[in-house]
């Protein structure tokens, strides 16, 4: 991107509240005129880092920049922005006409200027007519209108708009979708957009901004983002997603499920551990035939409105979600089938947890603040920083936090097929990854026990 075509410039940008960094170094350009959509769950920084954007907070590290000047440290009234907010803060006081008009009446314009500009916005979000209502008499709907023709009058180069579609209902909100998809048209301006809503980012959106725990985990149009995702937490974040462990053969050959299938990714090695991603209405489903890659039982079928969503029990023991405008029922024996440019392929993130630490002695070493014991170590001076290394399912969560030598929050859980992959926030502040058959829950809190001949040793690398 030229910089003559970026509006907005966060550059490096962290913000912390007390030691917990709810942005972390992130960095990001909009360019003049787009829609861009902020996405992720709930906690992940998003609407923060609007706020920093419209200078109601101000950022710990780095620079925002508008059109080029440094605004960091500006106040939000003289920033080019104007937000609208999920609870519309109107004036209930006011009429339709005041609120609107009350940007411009601080700018002291004249009466005439400020009727002509209020008019203009109403014809523009299809309230004509209603300047003199009480705001509190208006639906839902309507109220979101006038937060949005209030903010759009003061003709800002940037409208920020923080979940505004949150408060109504399905059907005014997808009504909604498509009138701020032309508003956005027929002002020109550059729209930022923060939602948890993905079925809403895919919608709306130019580009799609991804965010997970203060991070930006991948940025692009809403084809890339939902055909190409970078990572297994996008994958799973942006629409249904069959996400399983695989390995990558050789280029344009992987294996999972039990099989080897053709793909068309390339550049990952050989023998390398992947994850792979296929969308459950990429998968074919027919009576069982000699064309079947993978064979199996429909365990249940629902209806969906479009299309009957299906899960299937695979006889190597895996659980494939299948949508399909054909009905199986459940009980029914089936045959899948994915073609190769359906089969999309990921660099895994990790493939076992690491942590930095401390030996303490030949059978003890400190890592996540706690003193473990481990396999006997011979090749390593006590005191000596280390690696330490613990698979996946050798991490074993306990119901009763007193249970656990560690202790820990759920926070994201990945369904892969045959297993639930979890992350566990420690209480050291630090993740630690689990592979389990266990159902549990988000937010649900537990121990951490880890055997010791499950625990690692490494000397650490010098830097």
């Amino acid at each position: 991107m030229q910089k003559s075509d970026c509006i907005i410039g966060v550059e490096h940008v962290s913000k912390f509240f007390g030691d917990k960094a709810v942005l972390n170094d992130v960095n990001l350009s909009v360019r003049k005129g787009e829609f861009v959509t902020i996405l992720g769950p709930s906690g992940c920084g998003k609407t923060t880092l609007l706020r920093l954007i419209a200078g109601f907070q101000t950022a710990s590290e780095g620079v925002i920049t508008i059109a080029g000047k440094d605004i960091t440290q500006t106040p939000p009234h003289k920033r080019p922005v104007n937000t609208v907010f999920q609870k519309y803060a109107l004036f209930p006081h006011l009429n339709v006409f005041n609120n609107i008009a009350f940007g411009l009446k601080l700018k002291k314009m004249p009466a005439a200027t400020i009727g002509k500009k209020v008019k203009q916005a109403l014809r523009m979000v299809g309230m004509t007519d209603y300047e003199d209502r009480d705001v509190d008499s208006l639906s839902g709907g309507q109220q979101q209108r006038v937060a949005i023709a209030r903010a759009i009058v003061n003709e800002p180069e940037v409208l920020l708009l923080d979940e505004p579609l949150a408060a109504l209902d399905l059907k005014m909100r997808k009504d909604m979708q498509m009138e701020l998809k032309e508003m956005h048209q027929k002002l020109g301006i550059t729209f930022i957009y923060v939602t948890h809503d993905q079925e809403e980012a895919l919608t709306l959106s130019d580009t799609i901004v991804v965010m997970s725990e203060g991070k930006i985990q991948q940025t692009g149009v809403p084809t890339d983002i939902y055909n190409e995702p970078i990572n297994s937490f996008v994958a799973d974040f942006i629409g249904e997603s069959n996400i399983l462990n695989g390995v990558m053969i050789k280029d344009k050959s992987v294996t999972f499920c039990g099989h080897d299938f053709e793909c068309v990714d390339e550049g990952f090695g050989e023998q390398t551990q992947v994850d792979v991603v296929i969308r459950p209405e990429d998968i074919y489903i027919f009576d069982i035939s000699d064309a079947a890659q993978l064979t199996g039982t429909v365990t249940s079928c629902i209806f969906k409105g479009v299309h009957y969503e299906m899960l299937v029990q695979t006889h190597e023991g895996y659980e494939l979600m299948v949508q399909d405008y054909h009905s199986f029922e459940a009980g029914r024996e089936v045959g899948l089938l994915v073609k190769p440019f359906d089969i999309h392929v990921m660099k895994k993130e990790r493939t076992c947890n690491t942590f930095e630490g401390k030996l303490t002695d030949s059978t003890h070493v400190e890592f996540l603040g706690c003193s473990f014991e481990c396999r006997e170590v011979t090749d390593i001076a006590p005191e000596s920083p280390v690696l330490v290394e613990i698979d996946f399912q050798n991490v074993i969560l306990e119901d009763n936090e007193e249970d656990g030598r560690l202790t820990g929050e759920v926070k994201f859980i990945l369904y892969k097929g045959n297993h639930y992959h979890l992350t566990v926030f420690t209480d050291w502040d630090e993740d630690i990854f689990v592979d389990t058959n266990d159902v549990w829950d988000d937010g649900d809190r537990v121990g951490i026990t880890i055997a010791p001949e499950n625990i690692r040793v490494k000397p650490r690398p010098l830097s």
